[in-house]
């Protein structure tokens, strides 16, 4: 919904039961001067029926429609989602009172993959910013979620997208040393620093589940080759270093805000197999200089706890337990507890000093048989690898001291 003059302007959701569900693709106004809704019945071809869409009004006063989810049924108890990626103008039509018409338009340059759970908000130059979502990659019986933490602009004056690149803080940085190269020894200096800097890594992430089943999360860091230089410049911040920078982990569904040029976001969340990690941490960037993600409130995983659903069987047996099997319980916690230490003894451990390119390839055949226990028989090799590579990495961080305490998994999964 958008506000468009003195109307508010609805367009499609969806609406589920327990047995059967619907996306709409209609249209309504608020009138805030009569407080009444009217159904609007636009001319040409619109969207179809989705919900979760890009909604936005240009500053010409017409209404932008793009992207959105739905789901129909392809057999009995399947169904098939779709990403859209399509682009609509809701105008109304000059002299003519309540006459809407729709077109399909095609912007240029750097479009946003398919995605849904996307975030939305509006920045200071009429600008459009999206953020994040996640792709769903579905086979006949599996789902998994790439999620994302890009950030993309569109243009509605000139119908043109544009990726969000920060330019950090270096660019201040490179030019004091430009203005230092007169100076006596700055040619030493700049000769220490070596050859330029290398391109960004794109690092892919996963994360295992208990039940085998994995999340990829993408995180763009720093090039390796920044951490060797030499420190020369006593100014230089932790970014010089080669510092990851810092900037929202991918998520769906996270809340935006715009004031006074700066972007706020807002939790959201990611998926891990059958369960929703949410997130409860705060960012800030600056719109106008775009330089770097701001950290205002960080998420604790230690904070964080796993809310289950149980049936009437285990609620009455937890029932019985809480009022005479005290004790018990505490043994049987102290049991699992040494068990799980046994158990982690098990798996081979990581030399002193030794890379996780070296200790990947020696363990690979242990980690195949964890992961296929994981995973259950017949699951295809692609994702028996590829969960054995995620915990291989879990392990391997856990040993070199990157984790919490007591050996935790990624986001408080225990």
């Amino acid at each position: 919904m958008v506000a468009w003059k003195r109307q508010l302007i609805l367009f499609g959701g969806f609406h589920e039961s327990t047995r059967d569900y619907i996306y709409y693709n209609d249209v309504y106004a608020f009138n805030l001067d009569t407080f009444t809704w009217s159904k609007l019945s636009p001319s040409g071809t619109g969207p179809t029926p989705r919900s979760g869409c890009q909604m936005t009004v240009t500053p010409q006063g017409n209404i932008i429609i793009y992207g959105g989810y739905s789901k129909q049924r392809v057999r009995k108890d399947v169904d098939r989602g779709t990403q859209h990626s399509d682009m609509f103008l809701l105008k109304a039509e000059d002299g003519s009172e309540g006459k809407w018409s729709w077109t399909r338009i095609n912007p240029s340059g750097a479009k946003p993959t398919p995605r849904s759970g996307f975030s939305v908000a509006v920045a200071p130059n009429h600008q459009t910013l999206l953020f994040g979502g996640v792709c769903d990659e579905e086979e006949e019986e599996s789902l998994e979620g790439d999620f994302l933490n890009d950030l993309h602009f569109y243009d509605p004056i000139r119908n043109r997208w544009f990726a969000g690149q920060l330019k950090g803080p270096k660019a201040e940085k490179r030019r004091r040393r430009r203005g230092r190269k007169a100076e006596p020894g700055g040619a030493d200096k700049q000769a220490a620093k070596g050859p330029s800097a290398q391109e960004p890594l794109e690092v892919v992430r996963e994360v295992v589940s208990e039940d085998g089943t994995v999340v990829t999360i993408k995180q763009v860091l720093a090039a390796p080759g920044v951490a060797g230089q030499l420190e020369s410049d006593d100014d230089d911040g932790p970014e010089e270093a080669g510092v990851a920078p810092v900037e929202p982990s991918p998520r769906s569904n996270a809340m935006l805000a715009v004031k006074h040029g700066r972007l706020y976001l807002y939790g959201g969340m990611f998926e891990a197999g059958d369960r929703q990690v949410t997130l409860s941490d705060l960012y800030c960037l600056d719109l106008h200089k775009m330089e770097e993600w701001m950290v205002l409130v960080e998420t604790d995983p230690e904070s964080q706890e796993w809310l289950e659903e149980t049936d009437s069987d285990e609620d009455s047996e937890e029932a019985e337990g809480a009022e005479g099997g005290g004790e018990e319980d505490e043994d049987e916690e102290e049991e699992e507890e040494e068990s799980g230490e046994e158990g982690g003894e098990e798996h081979p451990s990581v030399a002193p000093g030794e890379l996780l390119a070296d200790y990947l390839p020696r363990t690979e055949q242990h980690w195949l048989r964890c992961a296929r226990d994981s995973v259950g028989p017949g699951a295809p090799e692609r994702r028996v690898l590829r969960a054995a590579q995620a915990l291989a990495q879990a392990f391997y961080d856990g040993s070199a001291g990157r984790w919490t305490e007591g050996g935790a998994v990624p986001c408080g999964l225990k």
